[in-house]
C-alpha cells in the first residue's frame, strides 16, 4: 500500500516514512501523477472556484425528472484516468412492432449549470425520429465523478465521441451550447465520418478569462464547416452576441450556417416557450437534414 501525503506542510516528513515503511508503489504513483496532470487547472487559480460555482447552481440530480420517459436507459462510461461519468441515453422509438436500427446518435453538450436529467425530456423528438440520445453530467457534477476542470471535461468528451463512434452508429449528431460549445469543439479537433453540429450560444475565445489559446473556440473550427449551424440571441445576457460574435464570423467564411435570432436568450433561458421551441425546430431541422 502506497503512503498519501496529508498535506504540503508535512510533506517532507510523509515521505521520508514512506520511503522507510513501505516499498515504492511505482504504478499507482505513476497513475496517479496522470490524473494529477488531467486535473490540472489550466486557466489560473479561479478555475476550481468558477467550477464549483457553476456546478452548485446546476443542483442535485433528480431522476423523478424522467418520469414518464420509458425509453430511458442509465448509461455510464470510465475515463482513461478511472473516472466514472454518468448519465441518460433515450434511445430511438419504433411506432410499429419491429425494434428500431438507430439513424445514428446525438451527443448534448448542456451548458455550465446543467444536469442531464433536467434537459433529456426535451430530446424526445429525435428519439422519436430513430435517433439515441446520450447526455452525460460532466465530470464532478451530478452524478459524475472527478475534478471539475476544463482540461479534464474536453478529454472526456473525446472519449465519450470515440466511444460512441466505436459502436458503428450511421450518422453522428452533436448539440453544444454554451460552455458545451467550447468542450466540443476542442474534442472534435480532428474527428472524421458523417457529423453535424450545432454551436448554441458558446463564446468566441476562453483566453480573454486567462486559460490557453488552444481552448478558443474560434482556434477549433474546421477549415469546412458546411456541417456546422451556429447560433446567436439578441437577447442573450450570458453569451453576449459581442461574445460570440468574432465566432459565428470566422464559421460563416468557412461555410458554416450562420442563425441570428433577435429574440432568442440563452439557451433553456427563453422567457417564451413559443421562442424556444422555434431555437429546437431549428436544431432538429439542421441536425436531421441528411
Amino acid at each position: 500500500m502506497c503512503a498519501n501525503s496529508a498535506g504540503w506542510g508535512g510533506i517532507a516528513i510523509v515521505l521520508i516514512g514512506a520511503l522507510i515503511a513501505s516499498p515504492p508503489c511505482y504504478a499507482s504513483t505513476f497513475a496517479e501523477m496522470k490524473e494529477r496532470n488531467l486535473e490540472r487547472a489550466v486557466c489560473g487559480i479561479k478555475e476550481p472556484i468558477v467550477f464549483w460555482f457553476w456546478s452548485r447552481a446546476a443542483g442535485r440530480p433528480d431522476p423523478s425528472r424522467l418520469a414518464g420517459l420509458h425509453n430511458v436507459e442509465d448509461i455510464s462510461l470510465t475515463t482513461k484516468d478511472g473516472r466514472t461519468l454518468r448519465g441518460y441515453a433515450l434511445k430511438a422509438r419504433s411506432f410499429d412492432n419491429e425494434k428500431p436500427s438507430p439513424k445514428g446518435y446525438l451527443l448534448v453538450a448542456q451548458g455550465n449549470a446543467m444536469l442531464a436529467d433536467q434537459i433529456l425530456s426535451s430530446f424526445t423528438e429525435f428519439a422519436n425520429a430513430g435517433f439515441d440520445v446520450y447526455i452525460f453530467d460532466y465530470r464532478g457534477y451530478g452524478r459524475s465523478e472527478g475534478k471539475r476542470r476544463l482540461k479534464a471535461i474536453v478529454s472526456d468528451y473525446s472519449e465519450i465521441i470515440e466511444y460512441l463512434n466505436s459502436l458503428q452508429y450511421p450518422a453522428h449528431r452533436f448539440y453544444a451550447m454554451s460552455f458545451g460549445g467550447i468542450v466540443v469543439l476542442n474534442a472534435l479537433k480532428r474527428k472524421l465520418g458523417d457529423y453535424r453540429v450545432v454551436i448554441d450560444s458558446t463564446p468566441s475565445r476562453l483566453s480573454d478569462y486567462g486559460c490557453p489559446e488552444a481552448f478558443d473556440p474560434v482556434r477549433n473550427l474546421p477549415e469546412h464547416g458546411l456541417n456546422h449551424l451556429m447560433i446567436a440571441g439578441s437577447k442573450d445576457h450570458v453569451v453576449s452576441p459581442e461574445q460570440s460574435k468574432e465566432l459565428l464570423e470566422v464559421a460563416q467564411k468557412r461555410g458554416a450556417s450562420i442563425l441570428r435570432d433577435p429574440e432568442l436568450s440563452h439557451p433553456f433561458m427563453d422567457r417564451d416557450i413559443s421562442v424556444h421551441k422555434r431555437r429546437m425546430k431549428a436544431v432538429m431541422a439542421f441536425l436531421l437534414d441528411g
